[in-house]
């Protein structure tokens, strides 16, 4: 099977199976399920900051979700121990499920390893292809996802979390996310959260 044609297998496959997704959100009038909605953003993401990017990069990111519906958050304790452990079971759920898929259309071994590496977000900050990734991830959610968890969760933990957001991201990334459209309540919070000062109303 010729590259493209297999890359497009690929992406059609992670498609279908995120179709799947019970839960629905609406996006400009139209539902989608909403992890198949979550990787079409990661992939509008990664095509405008490296459109040169590997296909295995490309891959990882249209897999980054798949399937997540399966282990819902709740499946573990709510609290910090227990979402940490949920993290690190859908680190390799996701790899799982994106390797199968991956070697059922004819992927050789060393490219299916490389997405699941990806996928297990091995290496951050010493692999330009993982620090790329998690800059899509994060301006995925800060773009899309933030305002409405900043809703939902008291200030303080907000701004904590995006502080670690940040660190993640690389300088490319977090120049891009400061240039982002966000609503202004979103907005003073990343404020509140980058001036470094916990104290700010």
């Amino acid at each position: 099977m010729p590259d493209e044609e297999r890359f497009q297998s690929a992406i059609s496959r992670f498609d279908a199976a995120n179709s799947e997704d019970p839960r629905k959100i609406v996006f400009q009038d139209i539902e989608y399920p909403f992890e198949l909605l979550y990787a079409q953003r990661m992939t509008h993401w990664l095509d405008r900051l490296a459109p040169e990017a590997s296909d295995v990069l490309r891959l990882a990111a249209r897999s980054q979700h798949i399937c997540r519906w399966q282990i819902p958050r709740d499946s573990y304790p709510m609290d910090r121990a227990g979402y940490h452990r949920w993290r690190t079971r859908l680190y390799g759920f996701h790899a799982e499920k994106a390797g199968a898929i991956l070697r059922e259309v004819g992927y050789d071994e060393a490219s299916v390893s490389r997405v699941e590496q990806l996928l297990q977000k091995k290496n951050l900050k010493t692999d330009p292809e993982m620090q790329l990734l998690e800059d899509v991830i994060c301006l995925v959610f800060l773009e899309n996802y933030f305002a409405e968890f900043s809703r939902e969760h008291e200030p303080e933990q907000v701004v904590g979390i995006l502080r670690k957001t940040w660190r993640k991201m690389s300088s490319q990334g977090q120049k891009v996310a400061v240039g982002l459209d966000m609503p202004a309540e979103a907005r003073r919070l990343l404020d509140q959260a980058l001036s470094g000062d916990p104290d700010q109303a």
